[in-house]
């Protein structure tokens, strides 16, 4: 099967390996028939040990967001996972470095190409904000705070990390009224 066979393209892939602090391991999740889409930054130190994405307190704290259990969110036949680097990056001054630059146009298209089932795409940061959104001037907040504009099929939320603390604290418009309409959607298509 294509789909197959360029999942293990990937899994071997080390386009970036001179710039990865641990070594190459892509971390995504995906299927053909997948039906929701989180796009996220690229794994961090956890995720990169543990060889799962999300598979971190940001992973527990995205899982409430959707309502879902671990089983659900790791089914790749419902829930595909492909952040902007699928390789832990290293970590900077300031956390973990961006994504590298190289993974997502050496992979990202081709394998869009076989996710046609997808309904609902989440944006997680700025990075893949960026790249679902494309520059339009807009802050992480006032994307976020505009999400009926993509409903139902396309949303921005903030990064699920615990970084992000103070945000949802300064925010509580977001999970008032954002996360009760994302859990009936995620219900809704996972049926």
């Amino acid at each position: 099967m294509q789909f197959d066979r360029l999942m293990q393209r990937i899994s071997a892939c080390t386009l970036c390996a001179a710039h990865l602090p641990l070594g190459p391991r892509p971390i995504l999740q995906a299927a053909p028939s997948a039906r929701i889409l989180i796009v996220g930054q690229a794994p961090g130190q956890v995720a990169h040990k543990a060889g799962r994405p999300f598979d971190d307190a940001s992973g527990d704290r995205l899982r409430e967001w959707l309502g879902l259990s671990r089983e659900q969110f790791y089914d790749a036949g419902q829930i595909a996972i492909l952040p902007m680097g699928f390789c832990y990056p290293g970590r900077g001054r300031f956390g973990d470095l961006p994504p590298r630059p190289e993974c997502a146009p050496a992979w990202r298209d081709e394998l869009m190409a076989h996710l046609q089932s997808i309904e609902l795409t989440l944006a997680l940061g700025q990075y893949a904000q960026r790249y679902c959104f494309g520059a339009d001037g807009l802050s992480l907040t006032e994307r976020v705070r505009n999400w009926r504009s993509g409903w139902p099929s396309l949303l921005a939320l903030p990064h699920p990390s615990p970084r992000n603390n103070l945000w949802l604290a300064r925010n509580p418009w977001f999970e008032d009224a954002l996360i009760p309409a994302l859990r009936l959607r995620v219900a809704d298509l996972l049926g």
